[in-house]
């Protein structure tokens, strides 16, 4: 098992009361969840579909990144092969987020195009649901690795 072994007999607080397992995720994958959190705080915060569009799939894949570098085998392959995308990996280290990888990989494409500047890339509700989509992803991305999720307290603004 890789660096995110879950650790089923210790319980939350080692006091044996079944509250939810501790996990041990790499601190690697926890900074790419951290990372797609700030990402998603971000894509709220852009006026220009393309950018909060670009934005949260970014997030999404910043999640995704995440499970893989946790659950993905490192010594699994010695051969060479053809690199592979997240998109490819996730269903393959967390079967259950397979429709989710299949979803945001035919996104990418549209993600290119929003991020050249195309100016009919998205709309403003293909970016807003997008944007729900990635917290949710998110969301299942935590779940899956045992993380509690970590919103974000609001930023105030200068002013």
């Amino acid at each position: 098992m890789g660096t995110a072994a879950m650790s089923t007999g210790a319980k939350a607080g080692g006091d044996g009361s079944g509250a939810r397992p501790r996990c041990r995720v790499a601190p690697s994958a926890l900074a790419l969840l951290e990372s797609a959190r700030y990402g998603l705080a971000a894509a709220e915060g852009e006026a220009s579909a393309g950018a909060r569009y670009v934005a949260a799939h970014l997030a999404a894949l910043r999640a995704a990144a995440a499970v893989v570098a946790a659950r993905a085998d490192p010594g699994a392959s010695t051969r060479r092969r053809k690199p592979l995308s997240v998109w490819e990996l996730l269903p393959k280290v967390e079967p259950a987020l397979s429709e989710w990888a299949a979803f945001f990989a035919a996104g990418a494409a549209k993600r290119a195009a929003a991020e050249a500047g195309l100016p009919r890339a998205v709309s403003p509700r293909e970016a807003d649901d997008l944007l729900r989509d990635a917290e949710t992803f998110l969301s299942l991305a935590e779940n899956a690795l045992g993380v509690p999720a970590q919103p974000l307290l609001p930023l105030l603004t200068a002013g």
